[in-house]
């Protein structure tokens, strides 16, 4: 009779593996693009809700695309929103692909999701919900390839000098 191993410290393993990666993560979100294309019209839009003013973040976007996505690059026009209203917006362009053709970002198969950098160490001056509303801003008004559309904030544990600590 063979002998039987347990396959519990292994899967214990892998549990407090998945949960200290997500330890620092204080919000993530993606919204899918009916039939697989983002339209123009198609802005999705994140509702971040923040209560720590003290530590950084940093702000990630991330996109699925399939091989099918006609473009090297892709232009966002981001508006972030303020709990008292304020907004700004930014507009960004990032890579997809090289010069030859070879797809960015990790994934198998026809499908590759890219993390796409937005803000680093951005320190939330209020408490509340900030609104993250997310435009293509490419020439064709139908971006075929394009499976979702996503954000993730990321605690970076360094402390803002407001606090009195450093």
């Amino acid at each position: 009779m063979p002998k039987r191993t347990s396959s519990l410290p292994i899967i214990l393993l892998l549990a407090a593996a998945s949960v200290s990666c997500g330890r620092n993560i204080v919000y993530t979100d993606s919204k899918p693009m009916p039939a697989r294309t983002w339209e123009l019209t198609n802005t999705p839009i994140f509702s971040v809700p923040v209560k720590d003013t003290l530590n950084g973040n940093d702000i990630s976007f991330l996109i699925r695309t399939s091989v099918s996505y006609p473009f090297r690059n892709i232009y966002l026009f981001v508006t972030t929103t303020s709990p008292a209203g304020k907004s700004i917006t930014d507009t960004l362009q990032y890579f997809l692909a090289d010069e030859k053709g070879k797809r960015a970002g990790r994934g198998f198969g026809d499908i590759r999701e890219t993390v796409l950098p937005f803000k680093s160490n951005v320190f939330f001056p209020a408490s509340g919900t900030y609104s993250f509303k997310i435009q293509h801003g490419m020439r064709s008004e139908s971006l075929r390839g394009i499976y979702d559309f996503g954000i993730r904030v990321t605690k970076t544990g360094k402390e803002s000098l407001k606090s009195g600590k450093k």
